[in-house]
């Protein structure tokens, strides 16, 4: 069973369909993961695009399992377009490709251990690699199981060995919803382990597929640069699923401000 999710530090959010977003940039997301390893309590950190907010509209344990996530950070710039909508800007894009390679070096600062998970054959062996030799991260280990659309793992032989490695750090790339479904099955079993899902992101670190540029990141068409790589996989998402992102918004944009707003703990001069 999952466990329950860490106590929430006081923090500004923003909810888009029925994810809430969480109101932090990059150094603070580094502060909040550092925070998480270093209570001992584990937890699990998303990184929310507008498919994600999509697939949550009918998934219902997709859903569950952002509902427990002890951190929950905007990766794209529509989200960002969105919260501002909403009434709640975002004070950044912190996707996981945006945050890996500072969070690596957090890690090896620390002497964090980092286990690596997903993504093709061999791609999260190269990856362990690369962080190794170039970062200094110390790896404990690397696995590329067999993942089922549910979220479960054939054999499920991949959270012993996390649990044995003792690792602070779990980087997961199922893709959605399989890696938060995965993530929210083992939570229970990982103890301390802090696991971020972090989808297509070690694919671009290990050059198997290009990352857009900076340009096309901010103009938020990130999407159609992955669709021209990988059109036979992605275009039914984008082209097709993803359509219904402009009405689940118009529909979050009219619920009460209290309702899609979180400033829990925050000072009362201190809103959106």
């Amino acid at each position: 069973m999952p466990s329950s999710p860490p106590a929430r530090r006081p923090r500004r959010r923003v909810r888009i369909g029925t994810l809430w977003i969480d109101a932090v940039d990059l150094p603070e997301a580094l502060a909040e993961i550092e925070a998480l390893v270093d209570s001992g309590t584990g937890g699990a950190v998303y990184t929310p695009n507008v498919d994600h907010v999509v697939q949550a509209e009918s998934n219902e344990r997709f859903r569950h399992a952002y509902e427990q996530a002890s951190l929950s950070l905007a990766d794209g710039a529509p989200l960002l377009w969105v919260a501002r909508l909403l009434g709640c800007p975002l004070p950044g894009k912190v996707s996981g490709s945006d945050i890996l390679v500072p969070l690596m070096e957090l890690a090896a600062r620390r002497g964090w251990r980092v286990y690596v998970l997903g993504g093709a054959p061999g791609v999260a062996e190269a990856a362990a690699r690369l962080l190794a030799e170039r970062l200094g991260v110390s790896v404990v280990g690397a696995d590329s199981p067999t993942v089922g659309p549910d979220g479960s793992e054939l054999g499920g032989s991949s959270v012993p060995r996390i649990r044995a490695a003792k690792a602070d750090l779990l980087l997961v790339a199922l893709g959605a919803p399989k890696q938060e479904l995965w993530i929210h099955q083992a939570d229970g079993a990982l103890g301390p382990t802090v696991a971020l899902g972090i989808g297509g992101t070690l694919d671009f670190l290990v050059g198997r597929l290009r990352r857009a540029p900076r340009w096309i990141s901010k103009a938020g068409l990130e999407w159609l640069f992955r669709l021209m790589q990988e059109p036979r996989r992605l275009w039914r998402r984008y082209l097709v699923e993803d359509a219904r992102f402009p009405l689940i918004v118009l529909a979050t944009w009219w619920l009460p401000r209290s309702e899609r707003i979180s400033e829990r703990g925050l000072p009362s001069d201190d809103p959106c």
